[in-house]
């Protein structure tokens, strides 16, 4: 996605952190905001429509996903509805010292909700990975334990795409009569997903992935799944979610998501021309990386390991080009440090440290991956250039 600013034009390819707002999603938000601005809740005329909306919006999300619209609950976000199906399963347990099983490439929302249930008296199980950052079916049918309550593993990950084999996990913890939750932020609106089919008791999904606003996402919770609600206050959302709803956040995010989900093809189609485009680019001038995540990957997802590169210095590098991309490794204020996601991978140590994220979305283009793919070159061979001048120098 090419987008204009003052001074030039920047090209978007960090999709998986977010994406931009879909225009009739912020016309209809807007127009909600400004002239239907009653409480839902309230029984007069003018909150008559807002009930209409929610409950239209509440049809229009469950159809996405193959849901009962009773079984759609609105949150602030994909973090909101992984913390509420973690820690409202395990705290109605907590005097049983229940076990909760992950997987160690789960997004911090997953990961942090675990220890803080563990600081509780709860044990946690972390499941290993495979190279492309799967999970291995038969290794959760080894660690599953009666004082298993609930079973979470990741729809498709952030960092490096892995599309999770979701139908035999939920199966699995089926057969063992086990609770299935999948995060699920990253899959929604950009591949296939079918709770039906799959066997998720709970998914999460945040709408900013797909188009909609920032704060708004909902959480499914299959019909006979008993949950506690996470906020205390009044009985919206069946009582399960205690706050006033966001309609106008709400219904951009289901017309977004309605949306998405009818281009599906044709927007897989795109970034999937875009991916070949920036790998080819890569390969044909020699470039030394690794692809991370395998095949079974989401559309338009990459992570790229570059030898004896740094990815920081790659990502700005690009942005000093007006390139939005991300890096594999997190920062702080001390140090860099390898995020867990491909520690868990066992990459290469020489090629770890140069990891970048390129996610293109529905409005990138083919001359988007071959520009990036240019200046990834320029600053491989710079980094070539620089590594030789400074032997030159020692010697």
């Amino acid at each position: 996605m090419t987008v204009a600013n003052s001074s030039s034009k920047i090209i978007y390819a960090d999709n998986a952190a977010t994406t931009k707002l879909d225009d009739d999603a912020a016309a209809l938000m807007f127009d909600l905001q400004k002239n239907f601005f009653a409480n839902p809740s309230s029984s007069y005329k003018l909150a008559r429509p807002l009930k209409k909306i929610l409950r239209e919006s509440r049809e229009k999300i469950a159809a996405c996903i193959n849901a009962e619209p009773h079984e759609i609950f609105f949150t602030s976000g994909g973090t909101e509805s992984d913390n509420h199906a973690i820690k409202s399963v395990a705290l109605a347990h907590l005097s049983e010292r229940p076990n909760i099983i992950t997987s160690a490439v789960e997004h911090k929302a997953v990961l942090n909700s675990c220890a803080a249930l563990k600081n509780l008296g709860c044990t946690v199980t972390i499941l290993s990975v495979d190279r492309f950052g799967a999970v291995k079916p038969a290794d959760l049918h080894e660690k599953i334990l009666p004082s298993t309550k609930i079973i979470s593993v990741m729809f498709a990950n952030n960092e490096v795409g892995t599309i999770q084999p979701i139908e035999t996990l939920a199966d699995i913890a089926h057969a063992a009569g086990k609770i299935f939750h999948t995060d699920a932020v990253q899959a929604v609106g950009h591949i296939p997903v079918d709770v039906k089919f799959s066997g998720a008791d709970m998914l999460s999904a945040s709408a900013h992935k797909f188009n909609g606003p920032k704060g708004i996402g909902f959480l499914y919770v299959r019909d006979g799944v008993e949950l506690p609600p996470y906020i205390d206050g009044g009985a919206q959302e069946f009582s399960r979610r205690a706050g006033t709803e966001n309609i106008p956040a709400i219904a951009a995010m289901a017309l977004a998501l309605e949306k998405n989900c009818r281009d599906m093809n044709q927007n897989a189609t795109n970034v999937a021309a875009c991916t070949k485009i920036l790998l080819d680019c890569l390969r044909a001038n020699g470039v030394d990386f690794i692809l991370n995540g395998g095949e079974n990957r989401l559309p338009g997802h990459l992570s790229l390991s570059f030898k004896d590169c740094d990815g920081e210095a790659l990502m700005h590098q690009l942005d000093l080009k007006n390139i939005c991309i991300s890096t594999g490794s997190a920062c702080n204020s001390r140090q860099i440090k390898i995020s867990h996601v491909l520690q868990a991978l066992a990459i290469p140590e020489n090629y770890i440290r140069g990891t970048i994220r390129v996610t293109f979305g529905k409005e990138n283009s083919r001359d988007d991956a071959k520009i990036i793919g240019k200046h990834l070159i320029n600053c491989h061979v710079f980094k070539s250039l620089l590594k030789s001048f400074r032997k030159e120098v020692i010697v």
